[in-house]
């Protein structure tokens, strides 16, 4: 037997905008991706001689082929002949779910990078990451990882330069949304303003985190925030801490804050962490 272990990073998205709804049902969609130092991570021992097998730590999350970790591996094995003689998969969590952090995503994308040196690695990422959109939108980003812009639902990817290292305060609170709803919110919504991705990433390749902070824009946001207030007040709580920009990451409910520094981030982290608990202090990857 033998066990792989890869890590399966988050990711925040710095802009997102919902365009028009296409013929096969889903919607065009423009953003900005980051990976953040928040990660799950997977064990994969083959050689089991047993029936396939998954387990996580987190007793809410489905262990059978409804997850993005079996149906991934599953892929893998179909696309390349590839027979692990049995497989037992772990998930060890630390990304909160139904969160808007692609937490199911990059554990899938983790499955098919740690598989893909099996067979003396005979795909490139940007191959894998082809492979991966058949699993989830996400998931091709969550391959790669780094700083993209996204398009289509997701899956075209145009790598982005950043300078430097930005400081993230990530707040869950104890609220889920349902993402079709908000599709429906937005087509029936004026929306008062749409990212600006040029002078997003612009902010990015100058790695000032101001810039970056007065660039941040969700569309997503204006679905939520009269029904939801509490995700408006938790972006005021992360602004009073010194925060330079917050906002809702994909279609939540994580609020994240970018800081100047780590040593402001960490301040605030552990200012807000008892009121909120599920709180994490990270960086960009």
């Amino acid at each position: 037997m033998i066990t792989l272990r890869e890590p399966a990073y988050a990711k925040v998205n710095l802009t997102l905008d919902v365009l028009a709804k296409r013929p096969d049902g889903y919607h065009d969609l423009e953003s900005i991706f980051q990976a953040v130092s928040l990660k799950d991570e997977i064990l994969l021992t083959l050689g089991t001689g047993e029936s396939w097998a998954l387990i996580c730590s987190d007793p809410q999350i489905p262990c059978d082929r409804r997850n993005l970790v079996w149906k991934a591996a599953e892929l893998f094995c179909q696309e390349t002949g590839f027979d692990p003689k049995g497989l037992h998969m772990e998930i060890r969590k630390q990304i909160p779910s139904q969160a808007g952090l692609g937490g199911g995503s990059a554990d899938a994308a983790a499955v098919l990078r740690a598989l893909n040196p099996c067979l003396e690695k005979p795909f490139s990422l940007e191959a894998l990451a082809q492979m991966g959109a058949k699993v989830g939108s996400d998931v091709p980003f969550c391959v790669i990882g780094g700083t993209a812009f996204a398009e289509g639902r997701g899956e075209r990817l145009r790598p982005l330069g950043t300078e430097g290292k930005l400081h993230y305060v990530l707040v869950k609170p104890s609220l889920s949304f349902s993402t079709p709803e908000l599709f429906r919110k937005i087509d029936n919504s004026s929306i008062p303003k749409r990212p600006n991705h040029e002078a997003m990433t612009k902010a990015l390749e100058n790695g000032d985190p101001v810039q970056v902070g007065e660039q941040l824009c969700n569309v997503f946001e204006y679905a939520v925030l009269e029904d939801y207030p509490e995700i408006g007040r938790i972006k005021e709580l992360l602004l009073s801490h010194g925060a330079v920009g917050a906002q809702m990451t994909g279609s939540g409910s994580v609020v994240f804050a970018i800081f100047q520094t780590e040593g402001q981030a960490q301040q605030a982290h552990c200012a807000i962490a008892s009121e909120y608990p599920d709180s994490y202090y990270c960086t960009t990857v």
